[in-house]
């Protein structure tokens, strides 16, 4: 139901924005929002990730390691405007982090690197954006370095997002010399002067006029290509306002058909307060967005951002500190006040709010309510979990929660003295309570606990949060990688008859099953049921459909483990051909279980391969280091994708399988003289070689 307009122009929802701060790691992400804090008078002092003063990376992992790892709340006032930000890792070990954030975002600011252009990290990220549809601007950072240059990031923004870049400002001055931007729709300059908080504005500089009418020029033309009411102006007066050019900017930015770009340096306090403006100014407000959708009773509900209605919220993060145990939620519809009854809608348990408190990083300010819009920690929650739905008990609505990626490395923990193992469990458990990317498991083999997350890093930093949060001494394993398991060659035909009587009523299925691979496109190598695909082609009711249902949930139970060494099985297609029941001692469970065992047996009579994890790294090198770099990803079974010269350095992809990974980066910096550094993205799974499926089997 649309909101009423008139109503809408005087909600103080229009005055807030809930955006994330997106970027490769090193990007300036943490930089421009502590920029933004200060701009804004939330904070009184600029804090600089170099010296471990920033607001947003408090924790002292954070500090030590100088990126960001968890993701951080904040809050301030631009304008008139409430500005909820979340400060996103950029690590690829903390794209759980993201999405979680994402999930519960308006908008976002996208930065890049002007030497660098778009890295890998930043595409992933752009594409979870896609994923949530969230509307993004993009602030090209760091013109002050050496190599900058504004056109190269924006071809890589178009070429490599397949995005429109709509730039809307022209440096003034290039690598050391960078002063400012022309603000190609007031057409202004602002300078930012050294030791100065603010710019000060003035006439296009003569020597770039030329420069600013034509970028002007081209900046109409695009948007007129793309937006109808741009294009009639334009049509008209051969020429496009200024007040129908933000208009046109604010719709094409909201629909995602363009993405308006800024530039600057965060470090040089240059650009931000124009940032801060197209954020007021394009990104959407909590009522321009479509109302959150749920389930009620098995029926889609929408429920609209309004502070009357039923309150309904989201938790995207679950927090233990010193002082207790912070829910972080965002609040889609209704007011909660203190001492409000909730209800988890997933887990059907009440739970009461005992505070609410507005974020700021580690710290926070206690307020009496929170509405619609708002994102704000409460405490009191004793068990919900990050994605839980929390709304009003007699209004019950489930949202859908945040995907949690599958684990793909694993080491195994053990506390060094045996009385410390009940406190390692508990720390354990408030981990996977805290990062849902991560899993803990007891190896039924070896009886040893096994902790699993996304990377090697993110491992590291899960144990040593382990040792200085709780004062463990923690031995950890060798990191081992998630394999999996295809089919290489099914079955045909392959008949199981499942029997069994001991006394009272008795079993019996009989089903007959084909086993083949999937096509390379189906299988995506997670394991999980997109690498899965049932058929029926069972005639005359030899099979009734509730049994045939049951044998496809038997064969899903059969993918957990694989014939070759106990992975999951993805990439497989089975198909029920025939089968038979009997009349009494025929049941949905009789045909779970022949569905199960009989997959199993298939799947040993057939011939499988094992699939292991691969990852696209990207290295940054000296020049006179590219043959040694080359010569080791090569020896760890890399297949580089490309190379390229930037600024005296190299920038080499490949493609690396990731148990090949463990310990590179200690590799690197050895061969680099400390001067290398490398990034990675997952992209999926590929078949092992001969060698690596013998040594797994063996181990």
């Amino acid at each position: 139901m649309r909101t009423d307009l008139r109503h809408r122009s005087t909600s103080p929802l229009t005055r807030v924005r809930n955006l994330g701060i997106l970027a490769h790691v090193d990007a300036g992400k943490t930089t421009v929002t502590e920029r933004i804090l200060y701009l804004t008078g939330a904070t009184h002092k600029r804090g600089e990730v170099h010296d471990g003063t920033t607001v947003t990376d408090f924790d002292s992992q954070e500090r030590d390691r100088g990126i960001t790892i968890f993701a951080a709340a904040v809050s301030c006032v631009w304008g008139g405007h409430r500005i909820n930000v979340i400060d996103t890792p950029g690590h690829v070990d903390f794209s759980d982090e993201v999405e979680r954030s994402l999930r519960v975002l308006d908008g976002a600011i996208a930065v890049f690197d002007a030497v660098a252009g778009v890295e890998p990290q930043s595409e992933a990220v752009w594409r979870q954006a896609d994923r949530h549809a969230v509307p993004r601007i993009a602030f090209v950072n760091k013109l002050d370095r050496a190599g900058a240059d504004l056109d190269s990031a924006v071809r890589s923004i178009g070429e490599r997002l397949h995005t429109v870049p709509l730039v809307v400002q022209l440096p003034i001055g290039q690598e050391d010399e960078f002063t400012g931007v022309v603000d190609l729709l007031r057409m202004r300059s602002l300078i930012w002067t050294a030791g100065r908080d603010t710019y000060e504005e003035g006439p296009v500089p003569v020597a770039l006029r030329e420069e600013a009418l034509r970028r002007r020029r081209v900046l109409e033309e695009a948007v007129a290509e793309l937006h109808p009411a741009a294009l009639e102006e334009f049509c008209e007066r051969s020429a496009v306002s200024e007040q129908t050019l933000a208009g046109a900017l604010r719709d094409l930015t909201r629909t995602g058909e363009g993405v308006v770009v800024l530039c600057g340096s965060a470090y040089r306090n240059c650009g931000i307060e124009p940032l801060l403006e197209a954020v007021v100014a394009y990104l959407p407000s909590p009522l321009d967005v479509p109302p959150v959708r749920g389930t009620q009773d098995g029926a889609v509900q929408e429920r609209a951002a309004d502070p009357a209605a039923p309150f309904a919220g989201l938790v995207f993060k679950v927090n233990s500190t010193a002082t207790g145990r912070l829910t972080y939620l965002r609040v889609y519809a209704g007011t909660i006040q203190k001492g409000d009854a909730v209800l988890d809608a997933g887990a059907h348990r009440s739970e009461r709010i005992g505070r609410i408190l507005r974020v700021q990083a580690d710290r926070h300010a206690e307020m009496d309510r929170a509405v619609a819009g708002d994102i704000v920690a409460v405490v009191g929650l004793k068990a919900a979990r990050s994605g839980a739905t929390l709304c009003a008990p007699a209004a019950p609505l489930l949202l859908e929660p945040p995907t949690a990626a599958a684990p793909v490395v694993t080491v195994a923990v053990e506390a060094r003295s045996r009385l410390d193992a009940d406190r390692l469990a508990t720390a354990l458990a408030r981990l996977v309570e805290e990062d849902p990317s991560l899993a803990v498991r007891t190896d039924p083999e070896t009886g040893q606990t096994v902790l699993s997350g996304m990377g090697e890093l993110h491992l590291e930093v899960a144990v040593e949060k382990i040792r200085r949060a709780h004062g463990l001494e923690v031995g950890v394993g060798r990191p081992r990688v998630a394999y999996r398991e295809t089919v290489a060659r099914g079955v045909s035909g392959l008949a199981y008859r499942h029997v069994k009587q001991d006394g009272g009523a008795g079993q019996f299925a009989h089903v007959v099953l084909d086993v083949e691979p999937l096509k390379p496109a189906a299988a995506d190598g997670s394991g999980s049921a997109e690498g899965f695909e049932f058929l029926s082609t069972v005639t005359g009711g030899r099979v009734p459909q509730e049994y045939i249902r049951a044998v496809e949930a038997g064969c899903r139970d059969a993918l957990a483990e694989g014939p070759l060494g106990g992975h999951p099985v993805t990439g497989v297609r089975v198909t029920l051909t025939d089968g038979a029941t009997h009349s009494k001692d025929s049941s949905e469970m009789a045909f779970r279980t022949a569905g199960r065992l009989g997959l199993r047996e298939a799947l040993r009579a057939g011939v499988m391969a094992l699939l292991e994890p691969v990852v696209e790294v990207t290295v940054t090198v000296p020049d006179d280091a590219v043959g040694a770099v080359l010569g080791d990803l090569a020896a760890r079974r890399g297949r580089v994708a490309g190379q390229a010269a930037r600024s005296g350095t190299a920038v080499i992809t490949a493609t690396v399988p990731l148990a090949e990974l463990f310990g590179y980066a200690s590799r690197l910096r050895s061969r680099t003289q400390g001067r290398g550094t490398f990034t990675t993205r997952a992209t999926g799974y590929v078949p092992a070689p001969a060698s690596v499926s013998g040594g797994t089997l063996s181990s």
